[in-house]
């Protein structure tokens, strides 16, 4: 984004964005609405804008120039569309002369193709599960990750049903703490929720570390009583001898 911001202080200055690839249509398209309004030669993709008129001898200065500005541009926007796209979509798309055909082909293909994406994915986020062999923070991120891309394609999930599947997906280790959330009747929000669960997570990494293992407290136990019972062996193996001097 500061990128894109440093276009509107000096227009001239080049900004490549990340290549389109396919994936995350409606971030791209964004991304590039916003370059090339900084550029101020988006108008050329308005379907609305009247084509300019065949040049003639009696076209006075003012129409050749913005002859020349309007050709100027949409040579410009084409160029900044197809520097964006991946090799594969630029060897689909580069035969298209008008960056208004480009972008609307773009749209057709991608716009339709995210229906069935966002089945997919939704899908996805009811199907995910947390385990207690990685830390729960790094799954949650995973989550997020998954919203953020369906909120891409227009698809909003609620907090509420964020914070649901995230403790209905977790493991037994924290039952206490689903019971704690949903007894509560706080209202949280996405952001909150990760910071609570993320001091809970951080609590019970230190709890571990101060509180000896239960297996570690049966092995000193058990080598207590070895070396008790060796000492013991020994006592009577030195009073056998001392009854048998005698």
């Amino acid at each position: 984004m500061e990128k894109l911001m440093s276009v509107i202080e000096n227009p001239k200055e080049f900004i490549k964005l990340d290549r389109f690839d396919g994936t995350n249509f409606t971030r791209w398209r964004d991304k590039m609405t916003f370059l090339l309004s900084a550029l101020n030669i988006y108008y050329v993709l308005d379907s609305a804008l009247p084509p300019m008129p065949k040049p003639t001898t009696e076209d006075s200065d003012v129409v050749k120039e913005e002859r020349k500005k309007r050709e100027h541009d949409e040579l410009l926007c084409r160029d900044h569309i197809l520097n964006t796209l991946t090799d594969r979509l630029y060897d689909l798309y580069c035969n298209l002369k008008s960056p208004r055909e480009i972008w609307t082909a773009l749209q057709t293909a991608y716009q339709n193709e995210k229906r069935g994406i966002d089945k997919f994915l939704a899908l996805q986020c009811f199907e995910i599960k947390i385990f207690d062999t990685r830390t729960i923070m790094d799954q949650i991120h995973e989550l997020q990750i998954l919203v953020s891309k369906l909120s891409d394609l227009e698809v909003k999930i609620p907090d509420a049903l964020q914070l649901g599947v995230i403790l209905s997906k977790s493991p037994s280790s924290w039952n206490d703490y689903r019971k704690k959330i949903l007894h509560s009747m706080d209202k949280m929000t996405v952001e909150q929720f990760r910071t609570h669960i993320q001091t809970e997570s951080e609590t019970r990494a230190r709890d571990a570390i101060s509180q000896p293992s239960s297996s570690a407290v049966n092995f000193i136990s058990q080598n207590d009583s070895g070396s008790g019972n060796k000492h013991l062996k020994v006592s009577k193996k030195f009073s056998f001898k001392k009854r048998k001097k005698f």
